[in-house]
């Protein structure tokens, strides 16, 4: 792997940088305490392009690489990860499944929507008694002539309440025994402005308060078979293709965050005085500071060769996992560290290590728990399933 970005690779970098500092950054700790970003930031996000890459140019998408995706998660993390999180699962979550697995018809139907900011996706896949245990969801969708009925809630559903198109993942199997767990879901495209979807936003969270998190409920909503993403019964393999490559951008926002914790404390301790001198002149605080520095640079590089494996065509979910395991952990320590070099000043929310501290800490639980993690690295390396 070239570890030089390309010229492109680096404009966009510089692109979504600027646009960070600019447009994000400012009004973070704002949108944190509204408990809500402002929603014109997703028209702008469009306009750039940062919701169309990777995918096809055909569609709206703006085409480029993972890396440059990565490069891009990873400025909006710094900024915001609620910002973050809207690109990761409305693009990387939705977007990059209706190319994957959806007819032509649904691509043109909804990517040039997606990829402009004129709609928003969601991903609902987690239920209220199924996070980890997600092949056991029992959100069912029963077949009526040449319909689906889907019946059933979801739960901390990013974009959920602000998302014009929901990727809905239902059983599908009956009672057939052949066909339970995962073995019997199937996904569907259920745009949420239908009869019998509801959708409540989750306020009072610890971290991410700024995105919109909802519980979904469907009563009896009806689509059309033409609104399945994929085969019956495959939708298990779409949800975890979808997760696969999720977790990089979960793993590229946090490398955004630490990063953002390191120039925080390195600003911070360079300015702060104790005992006669600047915090940052004692060898403890220089410590705090390299522990956070080397799980910047670590974090990066494990999240980069996840998008070189994808890029170049090669397996990657397990890398996609030690990743996603790193860097959300990774993130944590930082923002641990950097409040400690902030002292008490950290504990309030004029400075920003306690926002970056609390938006870490979800990290680790989304698109799969470090314990999930740690089973699954396990699994690749000894063939046995510990689950």
């Amino acid at each position: 792997m070239n570890l030089e970005l390309s010229e492109e690779q680096t404009a966009v970098r510089d692109l979504a940088a600027s646009f960070t500092d600019r447009e994000i950054a400012p009004h973070a700790a704002a949108w944190d305490r509204a408990e809500s970003v402002d929603r014109a930031i997703i028209g702008r996000l469009g306009k750039l392009g940062f919701l169309g890459l990777t995918l096809p140019e055909e569609y709206g998408g703006s085409g480029g690489d993972h890396l440059a995706y990565c490069l891009v998660l990873e400025e909006l993390g710094r900024g915001d990860s609620a910002v973050r999180g809207i690109v990761s699962v409305s693009l990387g979550l939705v977007g990059k499944s209706i190319n994957g697995y959806g007819t032509e018809e649904q691509k043109r139907e909804w990517l040039p929507r997606l990829t402009s900011g004129e709609a928003l996706g969601c991903f609902a896949l987690t239920e209220p008694g199924t996070g980890s245990d997600a092949a056991n969801l029992t959100t069912r969708a029963v077949r009526d002539g040449g319909d689906w009925l889907i019946s059933g809630s979801k739960m901390f559903i990013t974009n959920g309440t602000w998302a014009d198109v929901a990727l809905v993942f239902a059983r599908t199997g009956g009672s057939d025994p052949e066909q339970q767990g995962h073995r019997g879901v199937t996904a569907f495209l259920v745009p949420t402005g239908l009869p019998g979807f509801t959708r409540t936003e989750i306020h009072g969270k610890l971290g991410l308060r700024g995105q919109a998190t909802a519980e979904l409920a469907f009563d009896d909503v009806r689509v059309p078979d033409s609104a399945r993403l994929g085969e019956v019964g495959k939708g298990f393999t779409v949800a975890m293709a979808a997760l696969a490559k999720g977790r990089m951008s979960v793993a590229a926002g946090c490398v955004g965050i630490a990063r953002a914790c390191l120039d925080a404390a390195v600003r911070y301790a360079g300015e702060r005085e104790q005992f006669g001198k600047p915090i940052a002149s004692h060898q403890l605080v220089q410590e705090l500071l390299a522990d956070i520095a080397v799980d910047v640079e670590a974090s990066r590089l494990l999240t980069w060769k996840v998008a070189d494996h994808i890029d170049r065509g090669l397996p990657f979910a397990t890398e996609s996992s030690v990743a996603k395991l790193y860097a959300s952990e990774a993130a944590v320590r930082a923002a641990n560290n950097a409040l400690q070099v902030f002292g008490g000043y950290g504990f309030i929310d004029e400075y920003p290590v306690g926002k970056y501290l609390r938006d870490a800490r979800v990290m680790t639980l989304y698109e799969g728990t470090s314990q999930i993690h740690k089973l699954l690295v396990g699994r690749s390396l000894t063939g046995v399933n510990a689950f």
